[in-house]
């Protein structure tokens, strides 16, 4: 599949552009919508992920329930806390699958919104009553819901934008979701110590708002790209079983080499991840914690802008998404290596940001690009199968995993995460393969 007309849109160009392509603006905006509200919340949903302190997590009775088997709930916070992740994700796919399957993307895309929507509102009047395991219960909801929601807006674009359009302009639309993954942070850590983080919910419950808002500013374009390709229309249901997100995963090779990529991307992440709460804990005030993540975001973010703008453009253009998907593979075995021999705090900042820059930066355009060559229902149904179940089942493994290996020193579980990185690296190289496979067809 080759793309016609140019191969990259230049910044010069971008007035045209926008002009030519008004939903361009509005994907802009919508994704910087998305992000910056996520963002805000996230280093929240992280500041509770990384306290040992059980009573600002968990509700009283679940806390009595483990002290009375012996077991000290504030040490397995990260381990329940992603477990019941897990779970939730489960049993909400077959729900997500039926949506989808049943009503039309006018009907379910807003749906998704309008659900986030709600139910930060009432996380809002949570915070600001203190109701007891708030935080279990909004670390769960967060992870759960953004995975949906993410994933949804990716979907959308596909909708909207053909396989030669998306080397043009997801280059751009990234960029407005890195500057809202810039601002979302910054204003976090500007204001959380004056204003509480329920304060903080209520503003990225404005922002998700406007994501609402943006979707059904899409939407003519979504109809009209779908009527050019021949496949379910907007206004109409896609069909067929709830579970058919697995059932194309395990007969496509393709999306079996994504699934692949995404269960080892998490696998490296999630043992960054439990490391550096091991660092964030020794941070006792909870607006300090919030303000530590929030830093570690806006480097990630910062970063991730400069290659979007100068690196992603080029190498797409120029060699396709083999290098986006190859590089970071590579990046992290190397950085995992070098922990294995000296695992230091510093170090493992430095690591950890430049796994995320290069998952933000670099795999998640690639992996996204090749979604806009797949039909509606591999989109809808098999990626977020890849992105909410895939996803959520590599953290649940490995957040135990970590916290057995753990208990041997951070040498060992970096010199498992070098293997993890490693298959993470070949899981590339046969997506690389596979989509290849897919063009010439």
């Amino acid at each position: 599949m080759q793309a016609q007309g140019p191969q990259r849109l230049r910044w010069s160009d971008l007035k045209q552009a926008l002009a030519d392509v008004p939903a361009l603006a509005l994907s802009f905006g919508y994704f910087f919508c998305l992000l910056c509200g996520y963002f805000m919340l996230r280093s929240i949903r992280d500041a509770f992920g990384a306290t040992d302190d059980a009573s600002a997590v968990f509700p009283p009775g679940m806390i009595a329930f483990f002290a009375e088997r012996g077991i000290a709930l504030g040490e397995l916070t990260l381990q329940v806390l992603f477990t019941g992740t897990f779970v939730s994700m489960l049993l909400l796919q077959p729900f997500y699958g039926a949506l989808v399957s049943r009503y039309p993307r006018r009907v379910f895309l807003p749906f998704v919104y309008g659900l986030l929507v709600a139910a930060l509102g009432v996380f809002y009047l949570a915070f600001a009553n203190d109701v007891p395991g708030r935080g279990a219960a909004f670390f769960i909801f967060l992870a759960v819901v953004n995975l949906f929601a993410v994933t949804v807006f990716w979907s959308f674009m596909s909708d909207i934008y053909s396989s030669a359009q998306s080397r043009l302009f997801y280059g751009f639309i990234g960029v407005g979701g890195t500057l809202g993954a810039l601002a979302g942070p910054a204003l976090t850590r500007l204001i959380v110590k004056d204003v509480g983080v329920e304060t903080i919910m209520l503003i990225s419950t404005g922002f998700m708002g406007l994501c609402l808002a943006f979707v059904i500013a899409l939407a003519p374009w979504a109809r009209r790209r779908e009527v050019e390709r021949g496949g379910p229309r907007f206004d109409e249901a896609m069909g067929g079983r709830f579970l058919e997100g697995l059932r194309i995963v395990a007969r496509d090779p393709l999306m079996r080499g994504m699934a692949l990529v995404m269960f080892f991307g998490v696998a490296v992440g999630t043992l960054l991840y439990n490391e550096q709460a091991a660092v964030a804990r020794q941070i006792a005030d909870d607006e300090a914690r919030t303000a530590f993540f929030a830093t570690i975001d806006l480097w990630i973010n910062g970063l991730t802008l400069a290659i979007q703008l100068f690196i992603t453009p080029f190498l797409l253009a120029r060699f396709g998404v083999a290098p986006l998907l190859l590089i970071p593979g590579l990046a992290i075995t190397l950085g995992f290596a070098v922990l294995a021999g000296n695992p230091l705090p510093m170090l493992l900042m430095v690591v950890q940001i430049a796994t995320r820059t290069g998952e933000f930066a670099l795999a998640k355009p690639a992996r996204e690009t090749i979604y806009t060559r797949v039909d509606a229902e591999t989109r809808y149904k098999a990626k977020a199968f890849i992105d909410t179940a895939i996803y959520r089942g590599g953290d649940f493994t490995f957040v135990w995993v970590h916290k057995a290996v753990s208990a041997l020193g951070s040498s060992v579980v970096f010199l498992l995460g070098t293997g993890m990185a490693l298959a993470l690296f070949l899981s590339a190289w046969s997506v690389v393969r596979a989509q290849k496979a897919l063009a010439r067809g």
